[in-house]
């Protein structure tokens, strides 16, 4: 199974993963972790470099770079960790969906659209986190790290929208889930932690032989 945490930034998904990751660990859940990329692609990977810089560049360079990095993720990453368990996303595919809408000023489903082709790097459920934008801008501004373009308040906000309507489009054009969820208390983050886990624990679980011949 792969799970994909998704939201803006300060939005709890680092606090999230960690939390599954050693829950996971101690429970013997072979929960691996994998970024939102690939970086398998030189090429590809100077285009993304300068996306999350915020230079969109030639939008069809943009997406193919895209397209291209998620089907080496896919193969070379996402497939073969499958194959040991479960696998975290900590970032995927909506963020690349509306970093892309971001920066050409496109409706998001057309990347989201661009963006499923990969089979196995179709999370079977996706975590949106909808922790409202000035909450996240204040966790941020408490952090000693530089800001990226993306954490800017007004950007932020836009993303906020645009990770709904591509939660929207992906649930649509794939037909898989996407729980949206504040991150905002103690409560919310444990409800959060619950439902991953009893996803993961399923997925974690050896399958019989009868289970595996039904």
């Amino acid at each position: 199974m792969l799970l994909a945490l998704e939201g803006i930034a300060g939005a709890g998904k680092t606090t999230l993963r960690d939390r599954l990751l050693a829950i996971a660990r101690c429970e013997g859940i072979p929960l691996s972790h994998i970024g939102q990329f690939s970086w398998l692609s030189h090429t590809a990977t100077r285009t993304l470099i300068r996306l999350r810089a915020g230079d969109g560049g030639n939008q069809q360079e943009a997406v193919e770079a895209a397209v291209h990095d998620l089907a080496l993720h896919s193969r070379f990453n996402i497939t073969p960790a499958l194959a040991d368990g479960p696998v975290l996303a900590d970032r995927f595919s909506l963020s690349t969906a509306c970093l892309l809408a971001l920066l050409h000023r496109q409706p998001v489903d057309t990347y989201v659209e661009r963006l499923v082709g990969q089979a196995h790097a179709q999370p079977r459920l996706t975590v949106l986190l909808t922790t409202a934008p000035d909450l996240c801008h204040a966790r941020i501004a408490r952090r000693a790290t530089w800001q990226r373009f993306t954490e800017r308040p007004e950007t932020a906000a836009r993303l906020a929208d645009l990770y709904g309507e591509a939660a929207s489009a992906w649930t649509k054009t794939t037909g898989l889930p996407v729980l949206s969820h504040p991150c905002t208390s103690d409560a919310d983050l444990d409800t959060l932690t619950s439902t991953c886990m009893d996803h993961l624990r399923r997925a974690g679980r050896p399958t019989s032989m009868t289970e595996a011949n039904r």
